[in-house]
């Protein structure tokens, strides 16, 4: 980035993060501290208003909201976690007052008509029967429904035919009124305005918004103990998840458990599951790994497709890899070559400004402040062997298996 970001909270509450950047294309986006943890009972609200959101406000409807960015050749996105919603867009320089005030109208004005609700009632069903038509995607969502045991983190960000329909205007209203509040959001944007004049738009288009610090408190996570499932669903190829919760997102620890998952499952070819499983002995097409880190908790997940008469060799493939790095087996330079590639993986990642602007918006959010490559460096040059060794020993022995056959 051209220059460093810059942190202003609004009386309020709401939080804004900013980059000059000297640049054709800017980016402007809210993240919101909702997501499918916070519904209570009805699975698929926060994906819902996501969707919806876009549907009409006081002021504008649906296909007004659509072009407003696009009739200057942007583009308006949003996406739902487990415990973040964003809505944000990308257009050319220049526009970033039209962005600013399209966010805020979505987010402090959204009406949700019953009738367009309708309609995308059944986009969202179609994005759900399609979902659950690859195995390799609904496996992750079945396997965090058992880990979970019942709690909020483990049911499906979609929601289920059942449970959307009983979503209508008011259950969307009021979930954006108690959680779209300003000291749940941060305004995230990266342009070539100065960083006054982004502040300046903020507060003519947010400050108007209700004062408001208390958001509903979430329920802490609750993990069942490890299991082995088997279930028949009738596939051609076998589909396999083993995993193990880990800590959070806030424990200084993520980076060496991060560093970890690129060691064993990575996007490398070099990645020692896809070298022992795939290269080697051909067991499998696709093996990663995936570490996913939460308010208060984590999970790290090993996936592989194949053959239903290797399921019990990679398994047993997987288990040897992770044993490995919780050994005397794991030396320095071995550690140190990971250190270089993964930080390598991080510096080139890092030119994506659109990628930049989401990751300083959740940064603020969860942590309090921007970030930097720089800083994740250092953190990832200073773990230490045994960091690597604890955790990977802590994930063997807390390991929980689903299959799909």
């Amino acid at each position: 980035m051209d220059g460093n970001s810059i942190i202003h909270v609004l009386e309020n509450g709401l939080r804004i993060v900013y980059t000059q950047r000297k640049s054709n294309v800017a980016y402007c986006g809210i993240a919101v501290n909702a997501g499918s943890r916070d519904e209570a009972e009805l699975h698929g609200l926060a994906h819902f208003v996501e969707h919806t959101i876009f549907k009409g406000t006081r002021r504008r409807r649906a296909w007004h909201i659509l072009n407003r960015m696009e009739l200057v050749g942007g583009e308006l996105n949003a996406y739902t976690t487990k415990e973040e919603t964003l809505v944000y867009s990308v257009f050319p320089a220049g526009n970033m007052e039209r962005a600013v005030e399209l966010i805020a109208d979505l987010v402090q004005n959204s009406i949700f008509p019953e009738k367009e609700l309708e309609k995308e009632r059944e986009v969202v069903l179609e994005e759900i029967h399609s979902y659950r038509d690859t195995p390799s995607e609904s496996i992750y969502d079945d396997f965090e429904d058992l880990v979970f045991a019942g709690h909020p983190l483990g049911h499906n960000i979609l929601g289920s035919e059942k449970s959307l329909s009983r979503i209508g205007q008011t259950e969307c209203r009021r979930y954006l009124t108690e959680l779209y509040v300003p000291a749940n959001m941060v305004l995230f944007a990266v342009g070539r305005i100065s960083p006054e004049r982004m502040i300046k738009l903020a507060e003519r288009y947010f400050a108007v918004m209700h004062h408001k610090l208390e958001r509903p408190q979430r329920i802490p996570a609750c993990i069942a103990s490890p299991f082995y499932e088997t279930r028949n669903i009738g596939s051609h190829q076998a589909h396999c998840i083993i995993g193990a919760p880990t800590f959070g997102m806030h424990d200084s620890r993520k980076y060496a458990l991060l560093l970890l998952n690129n060691m064993l499952g990575g996007p490398g070819m070099n990645s020692a599951l896809n070298v022992a499983i795939r290269e080697r002995r051909g067991y499998a097409y696709t093996v990663e790994a995936a570490t996913t880190l939460f308010t208060d908790c984590g999970l790290f997940t090993v996936y592989f497709g194949c053959d239903a008469r290797q399921i019990e060799k990679c398994l047993r493939l997987v288990d040897n890899e992770i044993r490995r790095l919780a050994s005397d087996s794991l030396k320095q330079h071995t550690l140190n070559a990971a250190k270089k590639q993964y930080i390598g993986q991080l510096l080139v990642g890092s030119e994506s400004v659109e990628g930049f602007a989401l990751s300083t918006g959740k940064n603020v959010l969860y942590f309090g402040k921007a970030g930097s490559v720089k800083e994740t460096t250092e953190r990832i040059n200073a773990i230490a062997i045994d960091e690597i060794r604890d955790i990977a020993a802590g994930i063997a022995d807390n390991l929980s298996t689903l299959i799909y056959l």
